[in-house]
């Protein structure tokens, strides 16, 4: 496992120590998981982005959707 360094805010810290001790966890437990989610939420809007930029994947018009999707049953 690699370590890392980063310069970040007093308030920031405080928050982050204020998050450690409320879950018992360490501030790099807390890190980790922040970076992870970050990151996954970063490569969903990546795929997202891509798929609003490609002029082959259709648009759906949401009034036709809905009333289909309340018309089916």
């Amino acid at each position: 496992m690699s370590q890392i360094t980063a310069r970040v805010p007093d308030d920031l810290v405080e928050a982050l120590d204020a998050a450690a001790g409320r879950l018992r966890r360490s501030r790099a437990d807390i890190i980790r998981q922040a970076l992870e989610r970050y990151l996954e939420d970063h490569d969903d809007l990546e795929v997202a982005v891509e798929r609003l930029r490609d002029p082959a994947d259709p648009v759906l018009d949401w009034d036709q959707v809905k009333h289909d999707l309340l018309s089916s049953d």
